[in-house]
């Protein structure tokens, strides 16, 4: 092993050297994707959808899409290798998204945004989490868990972080329209510098064994559910995660743009800070599960925690106003506990030591299954509860993923300390 002063900067920070791009086009790829996340669902309410209802059942399709795609994204990249499948991600959200824009939106098509705008959900999943399969297939056992968060940097800081920045400087000059056009041509510039830029060979070739068949992977990575029955419950805390931020995504744009008056600019300035609070978070989180047990983490930090920035995001300033300090202090606080859910990407795969590649598989599920659920939620209950009530719904949720955690003790796991040989244990690469 070189000494660290031989090390180049890459590698001392824990991201692979020869995916150095990886990271930078998948950061890219996410700020193309993350562009739109805080107006297009008032925008296509105002442009062929009618209501927020209906777009939300537009946003909920998508959900599906991505859902399914999390899920492929590890059993292809197995069978044809996580490059190939990144390429497919690339192409899929190219070619719908120009069909959604022009033959969908353009015309306010509503019947076409459902088909085109729920297939394009297909694309980021398998290219994002194909690169994700790429990382865990290359980076060494000691540095797994920091390359792994380093992905999740970039992911979170592209989707809403900077994504939302750049919609405040593009929708004043471009309109709104004009910026889901400067969004797709981001998306290309970062599955440019993904695909032609890292030359690492072991993203180019198939994974699983030659003896695998297709089938048999796609059914292994499924099986591990009642196999190993707490990477099932894993799963479904790491929906309830992220579920309430897609639902959000929803109907918040309206809450703070228009209800308590702060204009499209500063609610996307709300949703930066929020996120780019998340990501700095992440790493802090990291580190405490490490040192009090990652179990603690989630269900204290993650899951009472959001419980209760939840309620607070929404009924704080419902109750004081249009205060603009107010309401960046409940979204930073909202950000800083919803980092508390990190190591669940550590916590899952150590549910199944000997089937780590399956439980990321069902990881990768559950994180795409939260696009569906949360706007699907919002969809069913967002008429007849409004915004507090379906508020009040993804806080229940929290507290129902706290208790779900208290489960997921790790093999030969009595007490609460903190998990033994975190940094040293075996990669988790995808595979059937």
């Amino acid at each position: 092993m070189a000494p660290p002063s031989a090390l180049s900067l890459p590698d001392r920070l824990g991201i692979p050297k020869a995916l150095v791009f990886g990271y930078l086009g998948v950061l890219l790829f996410m700020v193309g994707d993350g562009v739109e996340s805080g107006f297009i669902a008032p925008y296509m309410a105002d442009h062929g959808a009618g209501t927020e209802v209906h777009a939300s059942y537009v946003i909920t399709a998508y959900g599906v899409t991505v859902m399914l795609a999390s899920w492929l994204s590890g059993a292809l990249s197995d069978l044809w290798g996580p490059r190939r499948v990144m390429q497919l991600g690339l192409a899929v959200w190219i070619v719908f998204d120009v069909l959604f824009l022009v033959f969908a939106l353009a015309p306010q098509n509503y019947p076409l945004m459902l088909v085109f705008y729920g297939l394009r959900g297909f694309g980021y999943p398998l290219f994002a989490f194909g690169f994700l399969v790429w990382i865990t297939a290359t980076a060494t056992v000691a540095r797994m868990g920091t390359a792994v968060g380093w992905f999740y940097v970039a992911f979170t800081g592209g989707l809403p972080t900077l994504g939302s920045v750049v919609a405040g400087i593009t929708n004043p000059v471009f309109g709104q329209f004009g910026t889901l056009w400067v969004a797709l041509g981001i998306i290309a510039v970062g599955g440019a510098f993904c695909l032609l830029g890292v030359r690492e060979r072991t993203g180019f070739a198939r994974l699983a064994p030659p003896e695998v068949k297709p089938v048999q992977s796609l059914l292994s990575s499924l099986s591990i559910a009642w196999t190993h029955p707490k990477v099932a419950v894993g799963c479904v805390v790491r929906i309830i995660n992220t579920a309430p931020e897609f639902g959000f995504l929803v109907f918040l744009p309206t809450f703070f743009a228009k209800e308590l008056g702060f204009g499209e600019g500063r609610w996307l300035t709300l949703l930066a800070v929020i996120y780019g609070t998340n990501v700095f978070c992440n790493l802090l989180f990291g580190w405490l599960g490490d040192r009090i047990g990652w179990r603690k983490t989630i269900a204290g930090f993650g899951g009472i925690g959001c419980a209760i920035t939840t309620l607070t995001l929404y009924f704080v300033p419902l109750a004081v106003g249009s205060h603009y300090g107010v309401a960046l202090v409940c979204g930073m606080l909202y950000g800083v506990t919803l980092a508390g859910f990190v190591s669940i990407s550590a916590l899952i795969p150590a549910l199944a030591p000997d089937k780590k590649g399956g439980a990321m598989a069902l990881l990768n599920l559950g994180a795409g299954g939260a696009a569906f659920v949360g706007p699907a939620i919002v969809s069913v209950f967002l008429g007849p509860l409004g915004p507090g009530g379906v508020v009040i719904i993804f806080a229940a949720l929290y507290v129902v993923s706290a208790l779900l955690t208290l489960y997921l003790k790790l093999p030969g796991q009595q007490g609460e300390t903190a998990p033994p040989a975190a940094t040293t244990a075996e990669p988790a690469a995808v595979q059937a």
